[in-house]
């Protein structure tokens, strides 16, 4: 027999996955389900306001839910006055009788026996897959609304846990959304690989102090490579560009008192792509920065599509950067001195959507999660091995809303085995009616 986990059970009586034919109390009470209540998430009894008939007499309260009816003596249920108005237990293991604070018994009902047998089967097919994405034998047999509605329950999830980090460094800059939006842009240039190191340099060096230096690309340049501790031209190599910028670093250092300056063993090269090296997108953010003064008003106010998005990052990079993708490393061909449209997808998802999905939350204005949902449409979906699983299976990403979607889905329900909480999961685990 499966070990079950008490969610399973949870899942059993929310969705009434078990015989109610002649169902009794372990007392010999006749039971009649009327309402189960609603699942509580939080302290306290599982289902709550429920409704019940016990030997012919209605009942209101709440019910809880146990694998052992021994596990309410032993999380405590007979010491908190919480539990004192639950009406019925619901139990797997009915090894005990167990009382309410005030010495009255419990009314219990053990469901051993009474789930029928494919429920438990597809539980286990479900919960013991092998697979990456659990369901994906069973997929196809998952209507398309059903995995319609799922995927955008997974991406408001993605996209508020998303917005919590862009208001936890709002909480961190005073609520100035002006310096957020330009530390989120570090961050979602340094993509994957050196997010952090990104994040940290933007922290270290204020964005007031690019813009009284914007319109003279070198000294912004000079800020921003001098705090990422890159500026070394004691390594020989071609360095009468880095002198400049090491000049120009030296005075601004002691000008603004720049500290918490990065070492330069912070970035990662190794295993990434020369045009993704951490050198050539401070470039590209210099370059950025150097003409756009007003980061999260643009963000915010003038943009409506995707063309407009890619205005906002068109650039001119100095004329080192247009040859050189690291200190004295240069270009073998011709560089598009642009950003690639993939480049800008991601930029799009990983920078423009959570900016706005959090000001829509700080705001209380609605419309802005709408806005969200319309511009993801209009993005290209990602391609990487997550939404190559999804491919694989017959389900592809249309758009960066249905991308998205697939990865909050794998991260937060595949990966951590929480079917039980899944739609999919759920559809999949009732009985056959047939």
């Amino acid at each position: 027999m499966v070990q079950f986990q008490e969610d399973f059970l949870h899942l059993v009586w929310k969705y009434q996955y078990f015989d109610k034919k002649g169902l009794a109390t372990s007392s010999g009470l006749p039971l009649s389900i009327q309402k189960i209540g609603w699942h509580n998430q939080h302290e306290g009894p599982d289902f709550k306001e429920a409704e019940i008939i016990l030997g012919g007499i209605k009942n209101y309260g709440h019910v809880e839910i146990h694998l052992k009816a021994s596990d309410w003596k032993a999380h405590h249920h007979h010491k908190d006055p919480a539990y004192n108005s639950v009406v019925l237990h619901v139990v797997w293991d009915l090894d005990e009788e167990v009382f309410r604070a005030d010495g009255t018994a419990i009314p219990t009902l053990s469901l051993s026996g009474k789930v029928p047998f494919d429920v438990i089967r597809n539980y286990e097919k479900l919960l013991f897959s092998p697979n990456k994405l659990l369901c994906s034998e069973a997929l196809a047999e998952v209507p398309a609304i059903l995995k319609f509605s799922m995927l955008e329950k997974a991406l408001v999830e993605r996209m508020q846990e998303k917005s919590r980090m862009v208001l936890s460094l709002l909480d961190k800059n005073g609520q100035d959304w002006e310096e957020t939006a330009y530390q989120w842009l570090f961050q979602a240039f340094g993509f994957k690989t050196n997010a952090g190191p990104m994040l940290k340099l933007a922290r270290s060096l204020p964005y007031k102090l690019i813009k009284k230096n914007a319109g003279n690309l070198t000294l912004v340049e000079a800020m921003i490579f001098g705090q990422a501790g890159m500026i070394n031209p004691t390594l020989g190599l071609e360095t009468g560009y880095q002198d400049t910028l090491k000049t120009h670093f030296d005075f601004l250092q002691r000008k603004y008192s720049l500290k918490n300056k990065l070492f330069g063993s912070e970035w990662k090269f190794m295993k990434v792509r020369p045009g993704n090296f951490p050198s050539l997108r401070l470039a590209q953010l210099a370059a950025l920065l150097n003409q756009t003064p007003n980061l999260f008003s643009n963000v915010l106010y003038e943009l409506d599509n995707q063309a407009a998005f890619k205005d906002i990052f068109v650039f001119e990079l100095s004329d080192y950067w247009r040859q050189h993708y690291h200190f004295g490393k240069s270009m073998k061909r011709k560089f598009r001195p642009g950003l690639s449209p993939a480049v800008l997808d991601l930029l799009a998802i990983n920078f423009v959507i959570p900016l706005w999905y959090a000001y829509g939350r700080y705001a209380d204005l609605n419309q802005w999660q709408e806005k969200c949902f319309n511009f993801l449409q209009e993005v290209s979906a990602e391609k990487n091995s997550l939404t190559d699983i999804f491919l694989a299976v017959g389900w592809p990403p249309g758009n960066a809303f249905d991308s998205q979607g697939m990865l909050g889905l794998y991260h937060g329900y595949c990966a951590k085995r929480k079917c039980l909480y899944c739609k999919i999961g759920q559809n999949l685990l009732r009985p056959n009616l047939k």
